[in-house]
């Protein structure tokens, strides 16, 4: 049985919303190199979800880690974050945090598994059980004292890390009911990013948005709408003519960590090449309020019509001024972003494509390796992976394998790859080899990460509407 006290959150829009304060227990931290923390969807803002850290984990020990499972209030259709050695109820923890799919957020001790504290949103009630919900990642502020959260109310807010209170909370959409903060929280620069789209089944109205908040306030300092992009507020989304055009790939916001810039897909809609950019990947710069770069394919109006649009993932940063864009319609386009600079429309013009593992749809985020002049992607859809190395501008397949899963991550040398169907896969990234498989639960969006000889991933899928799901966390014995 677990206690806890209630605590209340006291000012402006963030009364009332509900945090749980849980007393852990502590065990002895197991022998791995400490002090690696994994603070966003991805690993970084660029998305490469490839971590440099050493993990403690290898080929040799990997098929020895102990799993625990950490029952939670809510499905976690997402990935976690963690943090290692921060402060939690005046005493030190290395933490996971993560969202459910009705907008709880929960911080995890790492070692024990404990609830340390819970954070419920203002009027959770009125959505919890219903379609209403989020699959958004939080993301951390690099003063290790806040996190950054959505919920299905169309809010984000910042979280202290010490007791889960809310400091501020910011709508960043006028029509939560039909506007879905589907995709990970971005932190850069003082500055967090957030991205909104529709639910299923395309029922406008709603658009695309692209939000900007002031870390420190919570003040909402642009937006940026893929439908009527020349309206600049966050838009009611009746009072624009054109719908639809969502932004919910699973890497969501993915910024270039030289130039700041923010890249977007966006998916089923219209596209005019002047202020609506649906089926299209984008760039803005660094505060979203100007277009500095945009692609379509040629036949842009076919994929929306037969729903098989390219923002169903979001774009790839491969380095060397290339960028990777899949999609619904089984392939991935090579482009040389070069050519796609500018405001001008730009429709075709890929500079290779090539097709997804399985030659279906493709819902998950790449994993991007960078080693020395060499650079490697992979890739899983619903049936296989793949891997592919970058040679001269061109994307060249070195190993595939006819395993589905959910969004690669690369983490102390070993790729990591979840079935939906259960298992969560390990494999020798250059080559494809398989060294082990640790038995999981079903799932549907989630991913692990790894650090600190520790791999954690959420089960379950949102779609199934429950209010109570599992996190695995499996260690060094």
């Amino acid at each position: 049985m677990r206690f806890g006290m209630r605590l209340l959150a006291v000012s402006g829009a963030v009364a009332m919303a509900a945090v749980v304060a849980i007393p852990a227990r502590r065990c002895p931290a197991p022998l791995v190199p400490a002090g690696h923390d994994w603070t966003q969807f991805g690993w970084d803002v660029a998305r490469s979800s490839a971590s440099s850290e050493s993990t403690g984990i290898d080929s040799a020990t990997v098929s020895s880690l102990h799993r625990q499972q950490v029952p939670i209030d809510g499905i976690v259709d997402a990935s976690v974050i963690y943090l290692h050695g921060v402060s939690v109820q005046g005493a030190t923890h290395d933490v996971f945090f993560m969202t459910t799919s009705y907008g709880k957020t929960l911080a995890v001790d790492a070692d024990s598994g404990s609830i340390l504290w819970e954070f419920t949103p203002q009027g959770y009630a009125d959505w919890a059980g219903s379609r209403q919900v989020t699959t958004s990642t939080p993301a951390a502020d690099p003063d290790r004292q806040s996190i950054y959260a959505a919920s299905p109310d169309g809010h984000v807010q910042k979280l202290a890390i010490s007791d889960g209170h809310a400091l501020w909370s910011t709508a960043i959409t006028r029509l939560p009911r039909r506007e879905k903060i589907a995709s990970p929280l971005t932190f850069f620069r003082g500055t967090v990013i957030a991205v909104t789209g529709g639910y299923i089944g395309d029922a406008p109205p709603y658009q695309g948005h692209v939000a900007i908040l002031d870390a420190g306030t919570g003040k909402l300092e642009h937006v940026w709408n893929s439908l009527c992009s020349n309206q600049r507020e966050l838009l009611d989304p009746q009072s624009c003519r054109s719908t639809r055009s969502a932004i919910w790939g699973r890497a969501g916001a993915v910024v270039d960590t030289t130039t700041g810039h923010i890249f977007i897909a966006t998916g089923n809609g219209p596209w005019n090449g002047s202020t609506d950019w649906s089926d299209a990947t984008l760039e803005l710069n660094a505060d979203a309020t100007q277009l500095l770069g945009n692609f379509t394919p040629t036949n842009t109006e076919e994929l929306a019509q037969s729903d098989r649009d390219v923002g169903s993932t979001s774009p790839i940063l491969l380095g060397e001024g290339l960028v990777a864009q899949g999609g619904k319609d089984g392939t991935i386009r090579l482009l040389d972003w070069q050519a796609m600079r500018g405001d001008a429309p730009h429709r075709g013009g890929e500079k290779q494509i090539v097709s997804t593992p399985s030659g279906g749809r493709m819902y998950t985020a790449g994993a991007v390796l960078h080693s020395g002049s060499v650079t490697e992607l992979f890739v899983s859809d619903d049936n296989a992976t793949q891997a592919w190395s970058l040679k001269e501008g061109r994307l060249v397949s070195l190993w595939k394998n006819a395993k589905g899963g959910t969004s690669p991550v690369i983490a102390g040398g070993l790729l990591y790859v979840y079935d939906p169907d259960g298992g969560l896969r390990v494999y020798v990234p250059q080559t494809g080899a398989q060294i082990a498989e640790l038995p999981t639960g079903k799932g549907h969006w989630n991913s692990p990460i790894v650090a600190d000889g520790r791999i954690a991933l959420p089960e379950g899928d949102s779609n199934d509407h429950d209010e109570k799901g599992l996190l695995d966390i499996w260690r060094l014995r």
